[in-house]
C-alpha cells in the first residue's frame, strides 16, 4: 500500500500542456543511520525508502525519473533493476554526484539528462510518503511558468530553511538555517525540500549558484533569490501534514516515520470498515484488501498482495503474505501464510491454525481445516478435507472430506526430484503415516496408523503396512552394572 490516491490518476490531463520530469536525490551518506546499506534502501512498510518515492513519481504521470546517486551509487543504482515494472512506468536515469558539494551541486548533475520543455519536480530519496495529490497541487501553483515552493509551519523549525517573505507577503528568499540571523530562526514557516519550477528556468538559475554560505556548499535554495531578481514569481504551497514531508536520517526517525505510516493505514482499514483490535499494533507491508465485517487481531503482518473476503477473522501475531481468503474463513492465531510467488488460496469458511504454515501454492478448497503445526506446501485440499494436527502435506492433490491423521507426512522428496502425492475423495489416514510418492491413494481407503505406503492403493481397501506386532512376557530391561 502506498499513499498514492487513485484520484491522482485523472489529473494528468491537468497538466498535459507540460510534461513532468522528476529529479530524485539520492546521493547522501546517511552516516546517522550507522549502516553500511545506503541510506535510500532502508525499508518502511517493507519497501526501501526509494521505492516509495519512485512510487509517487509514478503517481504523477512522470515522463522521466533522474536519480541523484553517490554514496553507494553501485548498490543503489543495481537495486532498482530488481523492479522490472518500473520501465513501464517511467524512463529513469542515473547521474552520479561526486563529490557531494551541497544540494544544488546534486541538481546541477541532473541538468543534461532535463528536457527544456518539462516542470520539472525535485523530490528526495529520504523522503518516502509525499502523496502525488500533493505534488499535483504544487505543479497546479507553479501554473507551467512560476517556482512553487512546498512548505509546513512547524512549532520547532531548527534545521530547515526558513521562508522570508517580503511586507506584501510575497517569498523573497530561503534562509538556511545556519545562515539564518536570530530574527530569521524565528520564523516557523520552512521549506520542505520539495519544489516544481520550469526546467528552462532551472538551467539558468542553477547557473549562478556559488558556495559562499556557512557550510561552503551550493545550496538549491539560492534560485529562489535568482527568481525573485528576474521578476519570476515564487509561489508557496502550505501543507499542514508534516509526515508528507518527513525524511529519515536515523533509525529513530525511520522507525516513527514506520508507525505514522501504519496508523493512516490502520485509520483507513477502519474507515472501510475493518475491525481492527488496537489500530497501533498492525504492521502493512504492502496491499491488503478486505471486504465487509473483516476483523484483524493484534500485531499481524501482512506483506505482498492479500485480500480478506467478507467476514474473515484473522487471530493474533498471524504473518500473511500474497493469499487470497475467502469469505468465512478463520485464520487462528501464530499461523504463517505465505505465498511468495505462487500464491495461497484458502477457501469459504476454512479453519487454519493456530500455529499452522500455508507455503507457496496452498490451495485450500471450502471448509478445509488445517490445525496446529500442519505445514501445507504446493498443495491442493478438496471441500471439507482435514489435517488437524502435527502433520505435513508436500506436492499432494487431496480430495474431497480426506481425513488426513495427526503425524503423517508425504514423504515428497527422494534427493533429487519432487513427486506427486494423489489422495482421493473420503480416504482416511491414520496417525504417524508415510506416504512414499509418487502413489495414489484410492477414493474411500483407509490406510492403518503407523504405515509407511510406498504402492499406490485401491479404491475401498484398508492398507497397512508396518512390522507385526510382538509382546515378550515378563521381560526384564537391562540393569546398571556397579563398578564397584
Amino acid at each position: 500500500m502506498s499513499f498514492i490516491p487513485s484520484s491522482g490518476s485523472g489529473k494528468g490531463a491537468d497538466l498535459a500542456s507540460k510534461p513532468v520530469d522528476v529529479v530524485i536525490m539520492a546521493a547522501g551518506k546517511g552516516t546517522r543511520m550507522k549502516s553500511r546499506l545506503p541510506k535510500v534502501l532502508h525499508t518502511l512498510a517493507g519497501q526501501p525508502l526509494l521505492q516509495h518515492v519512485f512510487d509517487t513519481a509514478a503517481g504523477l504521470m512522470a515522463r522521466k525519473v533522474v536519480l541523484i546517486t553517490g554514496h553507494g551509487a553501485e548498490v543503489v543504482e543495481a537495486s532498482c533493476g530488481k523492479h522490472a515494472a518500473m520501465a513501464e512506468r517511467f524512463a529513469l536515469e542515473f547521474v552520479r554526484q561526486e563529490p557531494q558539494l551541497g544540494t544544488g551541486h546534486a541538481v546541477q548533475q541532473a541538468l543534461p539528462a532535463l528536457a527544456d520543455d518539462g516542470m520539472v519536480v525535485i523530490l528526495s530519496g529520504d523522503v518516502p510518503l509525499t502523496q502525488s495529490d500533493t505534488l499535483f497541487h504544487l505543479l497546479s501553483v507553479a501554473a507551467g511558468q512560476h517556482l512553487a515552493l512546498l512548505t509546513l509551519e512547524l512549532p520547532d523549525p531548527a534545521g530547515y530553511g526558513r521562508i522570508v517573505r517580503g511586507a506584501d507577503g510575497a517569498v523573497q528568499a530561503i534562509v538556511e538555517h545556519k545562515d539564518a540571523s536570530e530574527e530569521q530562526r524565528a520564523i516557523t514557516e520552512v521549506y520542505s525540500g520539495i519544489m516544481a519550477l520550469p526546467a528552462a528556468a532551472l538551467k539558468r538559475w542553477l547557473a549562478r549558484l556559488d558556495n559562499r554560505n556557512a557550510q561552503g556548499e551550493y545550496y538549491l535554495t539560492d534560485i529562489v533569490k535568482f527568481a525573485v531578481a528576474e521578476g519570476c514569481s515564487v509561489q508557496a504551497y502550505k501543507i499542514a501534514d508534516a509526515v508528507q514531508v518527513a525524511g529519515v536520517n536515523s533509525p529513530v526517525q525511520l522507525a516513527a516515520l514506520e508507525r505514522a505510516y501504519q496508523l493512516r493505514v490502520a485509520n483507513r482499514l477502519m474507515e472501510e470498515g475493518v475491525r481492527l483490535a488496537d489500530p497501533a499494533r498492525i504492521d502493512v507491508r504492502g496491499d491488503l484488501s478486505c471486504a465487509h465485517d473483516v476483523s484483524i487481531d493484534v500485531n499481524c503482518v501482512f506483506m505482498g498482495q492479500v485480500s480478506l473476503g467478507e467476514g474473515v477473522s484473522i487471530g493474533a501475531h498471524c504473518v500473511i503474505a500474497n493469499a487470497v481468503i475467502d469469505a468465512g474463513a478463520v485464520i487462528h492465531p501464530f499461523s504463517h501464510i505465505d505465498g511468495e510467488k505462487l500464491g495461497v488460496t484458502v477457501g469459504q469458511g476454512a479453519l487454519v491454525g493456530p500455529f499452522a504454515r500455508l507455503r507457496p501454492g496452498a490451495r485450500l478448497g471450502a471448509e478445509v481445516h488445517i490445525g496446529n503445526f500442519v505445514e501445507v506446501k504446493n498443495s491442493t485440499l478438496a471441500a471439507g478435507a482435514k489435517a488437524n494436527h502435527l502433520a505435513y502435506l508436500g506436492d499432494a492433490t487431496v480430495g474431497e472430506r480426506v481425513n488426513y491423521g495427526a503425524g503423517s507426512i508425504t514423504a515428497n522428496y527422494d534427493g533429487a526430484n519432487k513427486h506427486r502425492t494423489v489422495i482421493e475423495a473420503d480416504v482416511h489416514i491414520g496417525s504417524n503415516c508415510v506416504l512414499v510418492a509418487p502413489l495414489t491413494l484410492g477414493a474411500g481407503g483407509t490406510i492403518g496408523g503407523g504405515s509407511t505406503i510406498t504402492k499406490s492403493t485401491e479404491a475401498g481397501a484398508l492398507t497397512v503396512a508396518r512390522g507385526k506386532q510382538i509382546s515378550v512376557p515378563n521381560w526384564s530391561r537391562p540393569k546398571k552394572i556397579s563398578k564397584s
